[in-house]
């Protein structure tokens, strides 16, 4: 179900709202301009609820992709009556038969005609009533601060249902007088051809059919509409619920991925700072990547998820930086199965972690190490494996094996994009090294996918 659409009425003053305005809603979307709320003290006199400031919508520029409101409302009108008319002939044609099949049980003479046509003319007549019935309940519901008032509004509709009834019953067909033994109309004079109400017969018709009328039909009518009405509110919290948490999630994984640019900003611009004393043209070199780094990580500053050959370059185009402070000490091996190029990775997956190798790893080798990064395809899983043979973790920290800020705001973010459908792990080997690995669901999104650049894709990199 998509989400509420504003009215654009008060449904008090009948003053158009437009979309971007303020307007006031109760939980049955009952919709008022705010002078008419501030009259009515934030209550709604429908349903007796609070009424709540609803955030201003933004115009819809395209009409044509969407209904209106009215148009909404027209169709639910054609559903509720034809859904109404189906109901209800297929429970006069049943009475029909049932009654035809019980006189013929006993021997009594029945004609199917006469069998049917009264009990489908009353059933019509229902089907005529049930729609106003419907949307009444549904325009005041009962509720836990109203159903007092409610019950002195439903007591009253019930007697206006049997009433309504009864007068069309009357206009329609021919009545049953038990004393001419026969069917004559309630309305109508045969003899002079004029109008005449005979009181007596529409009397004693109200009597017959008021408790019928209102118990089993106007009853079942109006808990119908409070359990649409009811299961309507509920998806609609579900919605909300989701669209809810589906924007905080958003909120986190932006939280995440923006930890861990200032983090690496911090560790580049202190390089360059060490550069500038002992090498100006490296120092300026480092300058030039990080500005390119930067552009590119602006250019794709929304994205949550790219493709795993883009995500390689934009961790190429860090590493560039990072070639220019060690050099020659700087090793770097891809291995990197093909067809994984176009799998679908979340953006700023691979640079916390090839930060991590470095600034962890390679930079305390006096003679420089290597940073391999491998990706394969395995069970429907892509799997990543990010290494390094540096020193590894002290004695201290083996035991736990939490990385610092870059692996912890990984793992989270991995947690909270994919839950337990995936795999993360760190390993460091008693000789040195440390290895992070882990699987993810293997996706790919065809508006992601780009040519694969040859030189990440194995061998060594510049």
């Amino acid at each position: 179900m998509a989400h509420l659409e504003m009215k654009s009425s008060c449904e008090k003053c009948k003053q158009s709202i437009a979309a971007d305005s303020e307007c006031y809603i109760c939980s049955y979307e009952c919709t008022f301009c705010s002078n008419c709320a501030a009259e009515m003290n934030g209550t709604c006199p429908n349903c007796g609820g609070d009424l709540a400031k609803r955030p201003s919508r933004k115009i819809r520029l395209d009409l044509s992709s969407g209904p209106s409101d009215a148009l909404l409302l027209q169709n639910r009108i054609w559903v509720v009556c034809l859904a109404s008319l189906a109901v209800w002939m297929f429970i006069g044609i049943s009475a029909g038969v049932s009654m035809y099949e019980f006189d013929r049980s006993f021997g009594k003479p029945a004609n199917l005609r006469m069998e049917f046509t009264l009990p489908i003319v009353n059933y019509l007549i229902f089907a005529f009533l049930t729609p106003f019935v419907f949307f009444m309940a549904r325009r005041h519901p009962i509720q836990r601060n109203n159903w007092g008032r409610r019950a002195l509004l439903y007591l009253a509709g019930g007697l206006a249902f049997t009433t309504s009834h009864v007068a069309l019953r009357c206009l329609v067909y021919p009545v049953w007088d038990p004393r001419i033994d026969g069917f004559t109309s309630a309305v109508w004079n045969s003899s002079t051809h004029l109008p005449q109400v005979k009181w007596i017969l529409v009397q004693r018709l109200l009597l017959y059919d008021s408790v019928d009328d209102i118990a089993s039909v106007y009853l079942g009518i109006v808990l119908i509409a409070h359990a649409v009405l009811y299961y309507q509110n509920f998806r609609e919290r579900e919605v909300r619920a989701t669209q809810l948490e589906s924007q905080l999630t958003k909120t986190r994984l932006k939280a995440l991925k923006s930890q861990m640019q200032p983090h690496f900003l911090f560790n580049t611009m202190h390089s360059i700072s060490a550069l500038m004393l002992i090498d100006v043209p490296a120092a300026d070199k480092m300058i030039t990547r990080l500005s390119d780094f930067l552009r590119i990580n602006l250019d794709n500053d929304d994205l949550q998820f790219t493709s795993l050959n883009r995500e390689l370059e934009f961790a190429h185009s860090y590493l560039g930086i990072e070639k220019v402070r060690f050099e020659e000490r700087l090793n770097l091996v891809f291995n990197i199965a093909p067809d994984t190029l176009d799998a679908q990775v979340p953006h700023l997956l691979l640079q916390p972690l090839v930060e991590n190798a470095i600034q962890h790893g390679i930079s305390k080798l006096p003679q420089g190490g290597e940073l391999r990064i491998t990706s394969s395809r395995e069970d429907g899983r892509l799997h990543i494996t990010v290494k390094d043979n540096g020193p590894g973790p002290s004695e201290s920290e083996r035991n736990r094996l939490t990385g610092g800020r870059g692996l912890k705001a990984t793992r989270e973010r991995l947690q909270t994009i994919y839950g337990d459908d995936h795999t993360f792990e760190v390993y460091s080997p008693l000789e040195g090294g440390f290895e992070v690995e882990f699987w993810i669901p293997f996706q790919i999104d065809k508006r992601l996918t780009v040519a694969p650049a040859e030189s990440l894709v194995t061998g060594r990199a510049s």
